[in-house]
Formats: C-alpha cells, structure tokens, sequence
C-alpha cells in the first residue's frame, strides 16, 4: 500500500505548472546536437543494436550492444564519433 506521504508529493507534481512561453526567439538556446547520423553510422558499422546516442562537446558517444560470435555473449562497445 502507498504511503499518504509518496500519494501527496505525487499529486502535487501533477498540478505544478509547465514552463512559461515569453515569445522571444531569444530565449531558446540549442542545449544538445544531433547524434541521429552518428548513431547511424555504428550501427551500420557493426551490425549491433543502438542502446544510447549522447553528445559530448563537439563528439557523440554512442554504445551498441554487438551480437557474439557463435555461442559468445553479446558485449557493448562504445565508439566516439566527430559530430
């Protein structure tokens, strides 16, 4: 059973008001690029399956999880690419 406590922080979070639009164009800032191309590109590469695609200063890092050969395992790997 839900305590009272987790219950009423919960819905209190449901009615906390979303972000305030100002209208000036000024205010939006590109936060991260697009490691869409990147991500692509191992994946192709390696013939793995994308788990995640992050940017890292002007490079993504992109991990994919790389079948085995045979019986082996899967294993991860990570690869830095130039955005």
């Amino acid at each position: 059973m839900a305590s009272p406590l987790l219950i009423t922080a919960l819905a209190a979070s449901l009615t906390l008001p979303g972000p305030v639009l100002t209208g000036s164009g000024s205010d939006v800032v590109q936060a991260a690029g697009d490691c869409s191309a990147a991500a692509e590109q191992v994946v192709s590469e390696t013939g793995g399956e994308l788990l995640s695609a992050q940017p890292k200063g002007d490079t993504c890092v992109v991990t994919v999880l790389v079948p085995g050969k045979g019986n082996a395992r899967p294993r991860k790997v990570t690869v830095r690419v130039p955005m």
